[in-house]
């Protein structure tokens, strides 16, 4: 559905779809997960059942996520951390599809007037557009990009980008745990893919550090916006709850009704997340339902309150 980041060449080989075996690390640690050899073949998934997980920890500060200095700070428990998660569901690939942390990619809906017909072109045209939206240098960035929707005078494309040494760190830890890194995504954007319906959806994302809510119709991302919060209670509350009414407001002002659903996935149980961020006042009220489900089988080891949405995304684009 949306797009994979790339370096200066192409990161995988897969071409005709990701590797069925994919890592999401984060903080928290590292959640691998596989498609059986059976359903590999049987085409996109909607949800996180069917798939076999496991996770690894990560020790608090092992890995802090950002774009302006290095974020794995014990390199060598991260890079075993993927190891171990990966060796657990016995993959039958070396090359894994790798799930960033929101807050390492800066995603854009860019309009262009045109774009040339050849891939390197027009990703050399996306590079020269980035070079002001971002407080980084992009002609070593990991930079991807899609075509969304296009008529006879404009072009709509979704632009994902992220430091260059901030994707080496990431991708030399899977590297030097024995796999390949066969296509990247930022964890919302994975995270999408697990959601095929063609109407539009409100969604929230959020992770220990940030806050990534989005809306998306069909193919087209109408919104993705990623937060960091504070790390006082109080004010993160008051960011979270800021997130979704600005995220809803956009959905009426856009789509022309009031959400009536928020997809939810992150490290708060949805239950209290959706208590947290209630407003009675709000007419109709925001239903909370889980962005994809919590799996009750083929796990490997014990899982924590997570977001399965990312890795079940990055599956369900699995060749």
């Amino acid at each position: 559905m949306f797009t994979k980041i790339r370096a200066s060449a192409p990161l995988t080989a897969h071409s005709a779809g990701r590797p069925p075996v994919a890592v999401e690390i984060s903080p928290q640690g590292v959640l691998a997960a596989a498609r059986p050899v059976a359903r590999a073949r049987g085409g996109a998934g909607d949800s996180a059942q069917g798939n076999i997980y496991a996770f690894v920890p990560l020790s608090p500060g092992a890995l802090i996520p950002g774009i302006e200095e290095p974020n794995l700070r014990v390199p060598e428990a991260v890079t075993a951390a993927i190891r171990s998660a990966i060796d657990e569901i016995s993959p039958r690939s070396r090359a894994v599809t790798v799930v960033l942390p929101d807050t390492v990619v800066r995603v854009f809906v860019l309009d262009f007037d045109s774009l040339p017909a050849k891939t390197a072109e027009a990703l050399s045209v996306v590079r020269f557009r980035l070079r002001k939206m971002v407080p980084f240098e992009v002609e070593h960035a990991g930079v991807s990009y899609q075509l969304l929707s296009q008529t006879e005078s404009e072009r709509k494309v979704l632009a994902a980008v992220v430091p260059g040494p901030i994707l080496a760190e990431y991708e030399s830890a899977v590297r030097a745990a024995g796999y390949e890194p066969g296509a990247v995504l930022s964890s919302t954007l994975a995270a999408l893919e697990a959601h095929d319906s063609l109407g539009a959806i409100m969604a929230a994302n959020l992770s220990a550090r940030a806050i990534t809510t989005s809306i998306a119709t069909g193919h087209e991302l109408l919104l993705y916006r990623t937060l960091d919060l504070p790390e006082d209670p109080r004010q993160r509350l008051s960011e979270i709850r800021r997130s979704i009414a600005v995220a809803s407001a956009y959905f009426e002002d856009k789509l022309g009704s009031q959400p009536r659903t928020l997809y939810y996935a992150g490290v708060q149980d949805p239950a209290e997340f959706a208590a947290s961020i209630g407003d009675p006042d709000l007419e109709p009220a925001l239903s909370v339902v889980e962005w994809t489900s919590r799996p009750d089988e083929g796990v490997m080891t014990a899982l924590p309150q997570t977001s399965f949405a990312g890795v079940a995304g990055a599956l369900a684009g699995a060749s």
